[in-house]
């Protein structure tokens, strides 16, 4: 019998244990979830999750980001904050990062082997520098830096 050693569990080890060590629940809970699918029943449901896995998520993450307004723990503005130049400046950023994400998923598309590379740079951004895999506070980010720069 030869020892066959599964790099797909090992990597997902390997993710988890980033993790923990960079204190970062969504790469910990994720790769946990996916270790469990891949090594039980529950592998036959990895498709799926290939396939809707980024809209279901992009659901979740844009309730969590209209709840507050739901709740009123965020006031809608009135009309005339919308001509307030961090408004105006909000605005574009939200397309010009809508924009790239846009031609990003495009570009995966087109070029899949890119793909290893993005993953592997937002894991190390995620594990070591705080990061969140997540396109709207990507957004808040750069409108944030941009803020302080005037």
């Amino acid at each position: 019998m030869s020892l066959q050693i599964n790099y797909i569990a090992l990597l997902l080890v390997v993710l988890i244990l980033l993790g923990v060590l960079g204190n970062n629940h969504s790469i910990t809970i994720s790769a946990t979830i996916l270790l469990l699918m891949q090594q039980t029943f529950l592998a036959k449901y990895i498709p799926f999750m290939e396939k809707y896995g980024l809209s279901i998520g992009i659901i979740i993450l844009t309730i969590g980001v209209l709840s507050p307004i739901v709740s009123g723990k965020v006031q809608l503005p009135n009309l005339a904050a919308f001509f307030h130049w961090k408004m105006l400046l909000s605005i574009v950023v939200g397309i010009v990062v809508a924009w790239f994400g846009g031609r990003g998923i495009t570009l995966m598309g087109s070029e899949p082997l890119l793909l290893t590379g993005l993953l592997t740079g937002t894991i190390i951004g995620v594990a070591f520098f705080g990061g969140v895999p997540v396109g709207p506070l990507i957004a808040a980010g750069i409108l944030s830096m941009l803020i302080g720069k005037f």
